[in-house]
């Protein structure tokens, strides 16, 4: 027989893990040597294990085993399937809870949350739900003939050779003069020679931020702000400083305080329909900031990729010198068809171009050549007409189906933002919306401070087709007027 003391000099012993309880003394048989060794991994799991366990959750919600929507087993019952203690398995669910992957409701169980499949960056792919709240690329059921026709004749030898060709930054003669002809409005008009060419917006915002905020340097943003803002400041090191904002868009102190609390190197604003909040801001407010950052030395890097459904020049019109435009085609036209421009100030073109080569952000020459098609053929001009009507008759339906509510709405944006009643909370909502498979974008993923995301969500507009937009409208004013729990109990 084995025995479990160990000699101590003349006496005996027991082993005892640090901070564990006191067993009492056991003689170790063949026959109970296994339940020994269960006890001591129920009992004794190390921090690392606990974590262990929560990373192969997150992992299995990452690779979609389990979705937004979906329901943990009990804390007692996980324990079990694990053996592991309660309170481990308790450790292990406050862990997915504090990385934003669950959503607990006493009483009604713990759930995938609506958005535990993102990660720093942003909102992850869409997922092939049946109705689409999240990604907003509006697709018009007629665009793929005007596209089409736009592109006949590119399949030839000839135009095929040329758009395969290797592309750079700055494009061709041809290629300059057609985007800035198609960028410019009456108060605006960007030079041929000012431009920079990536493969999609996003890359463009890579580019200017790279390009005028160092690592380590601090840039100004809305403080709820288009997502992807959040993961490409992370990979180049920079800090973003949430701004104060009001109706009118940015306030010019919070720029200021900013500023003097610790140096701005940038502000990066959405001035034209902002995203998530609709906002575009208004001319005393613009003149009110450019005076601002001008006496501040401050560039601005102005996302217009919404500017498209409105009118309003950008604010390179008021101030060419301080204001980095950025603007793409990839919601004017498709998500597959996507060029990015930049508009720099003369002075930081050469930096920007740096950035844009140094990130391998260089369109591909067939982007440019079905972009110089559609721009100059009048294709992307009356796609963004069309898209105009659309965005207008979608947010009058959803304004008619969400009467009673607080919503807050441009009704020539393509989004909209719900603040949602007392009794539900934003990651409790949106997993209650997958699982009626509807996909929905909750407030934490906009917001810069992490803890400060108010208590709604945005709804984008865009791809469901009007019927299912109606449909969705429709529960999600159910669920609205429901409680939690009431709610759950009609399933």
């Amino acid at each position: 027989m084995r025995s479990c003391e160990r000699a101590v000099g003349s006496s005996t012993e027991m082993f005892v893990l640090p901070g564990a309880i006191r067993l009492p003394q056991l003689q170790c048989s063949d026959t109970n040597i296994g339940a020994i060794k269960t006890l001591f991994s129920v009992q004794y799991m190390s921090k690392s294990e606990y974590l262990r366990l929560a990373d192969a959750i997150a992992a299995e919600i990452a690779d979609g085993a389990l979705k937004p929507g979906d329901r943990l087993p009990p804390q007692r019952d996980f324990a079990y399937e694990r053996k592991i203690a309660v309170s481990t398995a308790s450790r292990v669910y406050a862990e997915l809870l504090r990385r934003g992957l669950v959503v607990g409701e006493v009483g009604r169980g713990t759930f995938i949350s609506g958005d535990a499949r993102r990660g720093v960056a942003a909102p992850s792919e869409p997922r092939g739900i049946r109705i689409d709240f999240e990604f907003n690329y509006p697709i018009l059921l007629d665009q793929s003939a005007l596209i089409a026709k736009s592109l006949e004749g590119l399949e030839k030898t000839a135009a095929l050779d040329a758009a395969l060709r290797q592309a750079t930054s700055f494009g061709t003669p041809a290629a300059r003069s057609v985007a800035a002809a198609y960028l410019s409005q009456d108060a605006w008009s960007p030079s041929p020679d000012q431009l920079v060419f990536t493969g999609n917006g996003r890359q463009s915002i890579a580019a200017a931020l790279a390009a005028v905020v160092a690592t380590g340097g601090r840039c100004g943003v809305e403080p709820l702000t288009y997502p992807f803002i959040k993961g490409i400041a992370a990979r180049l090191g920079v800090s973003l400083v949430p701004l104060a904002m009001d109706e009118n868009g940015v306030r010019p102190d919070s720029v200021q305080k900013a500023h003097r609390e610790a140096h701005l190197s940038a502000i990066y604003i959405q001035p034209v329909v902002q995203n998530p909040l609709g906002v575009t801001m208004s001319p005393a407010r613009r003149a009110d900031l450019l005076r601002v950052v001008e006496k501040l030395n401050l560039p601005i890097i102005e996302d217009n990729v919404y500017g498209f459904l409105d009118n309003e020049p950008p604010l390179a019109a008021l101030s060419p010198d301080s204001c980095i435009v950025i603007d793409s085609l990839s919601k004017k036209a498709a998500p597959g068809l996507a060029l990015g421009f930049i508009v720099p100030p003369q002075r930081l073109r050469e930096s920007v171009m740096a950035s844009v080569r140094s990130g391998g952000w260089t369109a591909s020459g067939f982007a440019f050549a079905a972009a110089q098609r559609m721009m100059s053929d009048g294709t992307v001009a009356e796609l963004t007409r069309l898209k105009r009507l659309d965005a207008r008759a979608r947010q009058k339906l959803a304004a008619d189906r969400l009467a009673g509510f607080e919503i807050q709405a441009n009704d020539k944006s393509y989004h909209l933002w719900l603040t949602l009643p007392a009794h539900w909370r934003s990651q409790t909502f949106v997993a209650a919306a997958a699982r009626r498979d509807i996909a929905l974008t909750p407030s934490t993923t906009f917001a810069v401070a992490p803890g400060h995301a108010p208590n709604a969500v945005r709804l984008a507009l865009a791809a469901p087709t009007m019927d299912q937009l109606d449909s969705g409208l429709r529960t999600i004013a159910a669920m609205l007027n429901a409680s939690e729990h009431d709610f759950d109990s009609t399933e």
